[in-house]
């Protein structure tokens, strides 16, 4: 047998323990909001400790956290190293968004069925804690590296944009790889990604009894014209296209509302946040002053039909602007592994393109770090249920994403 060979034999041969260690972690919730994510490390970091792996926990500020609205946060890296030579760094987050309705299955169960693990981030991404987790020992185990380096970074603040988590990594010096991969889906090497800004709209009004309407001045009639000046922009982003293939065009979405006191009641306040998806080609500024300008006239022209003392006014405020992913010429080497291996462990050709999601492979490559998105999971984040009810993995593709990841890893650092 070859090394690529024995590495899959490994895997093979481990396979129960990966699953076993996959459960344990999605049993773990991380919803977020709250945001309560130590004790999902602290565990983690326990069970890397059985298998001889030791995680270098870093907590962030309590100040910090909260002040970003989340309540606790522990970052991990475990480092490998064999010698002198490159260091790669492979990175999934463990912070989800919660549950929500619809479950057959109990969303922190990791309930086994027809060969699909069910669970609140089974798919995206606590299956590539296991996946690189995995991938690096059977490495260790067959291919016995004395080149370079492997760090495992998991982190916990994706959700939330990211720079709590690897952001705050590496801006304080904690770590500095060579190349990276982070967590994604098997059948894709992705090598792009949009970016996002993501806005909190409040507007004030007057309230008042419903019963007197004439006496206060309605947030909510105003929120809607705003809303129908938004979500009548992703009309003209259907013009704008991407060159980048796997990404098509910009898009806008609102997807928190809250306002009001009472059903009786004129509600003077209401409070709304947007999330508008930026193709590679855009420009953060220019798109962010578009948003703006498209607000001030729906303000503009419901305050024009309407007495002086009634006008409403809004307060905006950025809550993320994540910068899209670009590919860097440094990320060949990444590419041509992932590529040529998932090939002959999948039986076919393993695409090179970008997605319409932003992730935090955007902090590194802002850094000059080469990176793809690459890891356990289907072919579309829609087959997955990712941030849906009955999110799953297929346990084949993380077997086979496991040993991709390792023989790449053993090509990278010969």
């Amino acid at each position: 047998m070859n090394t690529y060979e024995l590495i899959d034999q490994w895997i093979d041969q481990h396979f129960d323990e990966q699953v076993k260690f996959l459960q344990e972690l999605v049993r773990v919730p991380t919803d977020t909001p709250p945001g309560n994510n130590t004790p999902h490390a602290i565990r983690t970091a326990e069970l890397l400790h059985h298998m001889g792996m030791q995680a270098e926990q870093f907590e962030i500020p309590q100040a910090l956290v909260q002040s970003h609205g989340l309540t606790s946060i522990t970052n991990l890296i475990v480092r490998r190293r064999y010698g002198e030579g490159r260091v790669v760094a492979l990175n999934a987050h463990g912070d989800v968004v919660p549950p929500g309705e619809g479950w057959t299955h109990d969303p922190y169960g990791a309930e086994i069925e027809d060969g699909k693990l069910y669970g609140r981030a089974s798919a995206v991404s606590k299956c590539d804690f296991s996946t690189f987790t995995f991938a690096v020992r059977a490495l260790e185990a067959v291919a016995k590296p004395s080149k370079g380096s492997v760090e495992l970074h998991f982190t916990y603040d994706e959700e939330f944009g990211g720079e709590l988590g690897p952001g705050w990594l590496l801006a304080n010096g904690h770590t500095r790889p060579d190349l990276m991969m982070a967590a994604g889906f098997s059948y894709q090497v992705v090598t792009a990604h949009n970016g996002c800004l993501q806005m909190e709209v409040t507007v004030h009004g007057r309230m008042a009894h419903a019963a007197i309407p004439d006496s206060g001045v309605d947030a909510l009639q105003a929120a809607v014209a705003l809303l129908n000046a938004l979500y009548a922009q992703n009309a003209q982003y259907k013009s704008i296209r991407s060159q980048v293939e796997g990404i098509t065009h910009p898009y806008l979405n609102v997807g928190l509302i809250e306002g009001g006191t009472n059903t009786n009641v004129i509600p003077g306040k209401v409070m709304f946040k947007l999330d508008r998806r930026m193709i590679p080609e855009e420009n953060p500024a220019e798109v962010e002053a578009q948003i703006r300008e498209v607000l001030a006239n729906a303000v503009r022209d419901h305050n024009a039909k309407r007495d002086p003392q009634d006008a409403v006014r809004i307060d905006i405020k950025r809550i993320l602007m994540a910068n899209a992913m670009k590919p860097l010429a440094g990320n060949q080497p990444l590419v041509d592994a992932l590529q040529k291996h998932g090939s002959e462990v999948f039986g076919e050709p393993i695409p090179a393109l970008g997605t319409p999601l932003y992730t935090d492979v955007r902090l590194y490559v802002e850094r000059g770090i080469p990176g793809v998105i690459y890891g356990a999971g289907p072919r579309t984040v829609l087959e997955s249920h990712a941030k849906r009810a009955d999110e799953r993995i297929d346990l084949e593709d993380l077997r086979r994403a496991t040993k991709v990841v390792a023989r790449s890893l053993s090509d990278l650092l010969a």
